[in-house]
């Protein structure tokens, strides 16, 4: 049987040693001192050179997983704050230029094309001078002048006004108001012809006014407030004895926040009047004048608030999405690096307790 065979073995092996140690005696104490210095120095001269092979073949520290999350979080965290910052100055800059273009409205200028204007009302301040002839005539056609200086038919609508001007209230002034003309694509004009004897005054010349209808001068109830008005509001302008002055008018209509204004723009030009009348007759200065719409165009300004509200809301709203997506990141972050923080030291614990 197997096991009788190893067991009669390992007692022939014992035997064989209990022989061994009867001839040679007992061992002494020296001997075994001799038998540990000669044994513990080779056992742990083994082990060292163990170590140190280990160490000489074992390949260089990286660095830990911990550490490179530690960094890439820490980088993170500074793009979400550069990030946060762009935000921030985005919504500063939203809301400045949404303001800057609230209070700057941009001027708009479209052209309305007519038909014909309404007649506007061309008031004169002849003083001492005196309305010769006043008539309509069309497509520029002005026939040559017959008997200069001397009274002729006039087919105008006038009407004088007597008021006191709104700057110099003791001064009372006699404005001469004409009908002007509206057919604008047949070129309709008024050709008017003023006298004046000789004048103290150093300057010939005759003031004017426009403003926007007429009829709204016969309709009022109080036209000498009606001119006061007018005069406080519109532009003066003159023409001057011994020369044809040719006007060709324009309208500007400007629409602002609250009010709408009318505003007439003018261009001129001046042609010299060749006097063939006697030297005896030349005394008496003569005032020519021509009006005329230069265009059918009227002019519209609007002033246009170009700031869209529900633009720069929108805008704010992802500014502040992205801000609230960024603090809750912090958040999260900040709380990852606590739990890490505790699960390394709670290692790092575990790891000391063996040694200690």
């Amino acid at each position: 049987m197997p096991g009788t065979g190893s067991r009669s073995s390992y007692q022939q092996f014992n035997d064989e040693n209990y022989e061994d140690d009867k001839d040679n005696g007992p061992l002494s104490q020296d001997s075994f001192e001799d038998v540990d210095e000669e044994t513990v120095p080779e056992e742990s001269n083994g082990i060292v050179g163990q170590e140190n092979d280990v160490r000489g073949n074992s390949p260089p520290r990286r660095f830990s997983k911990t550490c490179v999350k530690n960094v890439f979080t820490v980088l993170l965290i500074f793009i979400y704050v550069v990030l946060t910052a762009v935000a921030i100055f985005l919504a500063y800059q939203t809301i400045s230029d949404f303001l800057d273009k609230l209070s700057q409205p941009v001027m708009s200028v479209s052209y309305k094309e007519v038909d014909s204007f309404s007649p506007p009302g061309i008031a004169l301040f002849p003083d001492d001078a005196q309305l010769l002839s006043c008539k309509h005539h069309y497509h520029d056609n002005i026939p040559p002048l017959v008997d200069p200086g001397t009274p002729q038919e006039r087919d105008c609508e006038t009407t004088e006004v007597t008021y006191f001007g709104p700057f110099t209230e003791h001064k009372q002034k006699r404005a001469l108001v004409v009908r002007g003309p509206s057919d604008v694509k047949n070129k309709e004009l008024i050709f008017m012809q003023f006298s004046q004897n000789e004048t103290r005054e150093d300057f010939s010349a005759i003031s004017y006014m426009l403003f926007a209808k007429f009829s709204d001068l016969i309709e009022s109830a109080n036209k000498s407030e009606f001119m006061s008005d007018c005069e406080r509001n519109y532009s003066m302008w003159t023409f001057s004895g011994g020369f044809r002055t040719w006007v060709k008018m324009s309208l500007v209509k400007t629409s602002g926040r609250r009010s709408e204004a009318v505003e007439f723009r003018q261009e001129s030009g001046v042609v010299k009047f060749n006097d063939k009348r006697p030297e005896s007759q030349q005394t008496v200065q003569l005032f020519f004048v021509v009006f005329e719409w230069r265009d059918p165009y009227i002019q519209e300004i609007r002033l246009i608030v170009t700031a869209n509200p529900w633009s720069s809301i929108g805008i704010l709203c992802v500014v502040f999405m992205a801000l609230f997506k960024a603090a809750n990141f912090a958040k999260l972050t900040i709380k990852w690096i606590i739990k890490m923080r505790k699960r390394h030291l709670k290692h790092k614990a575990k790891e000391l307790n063996p040694i200690s």
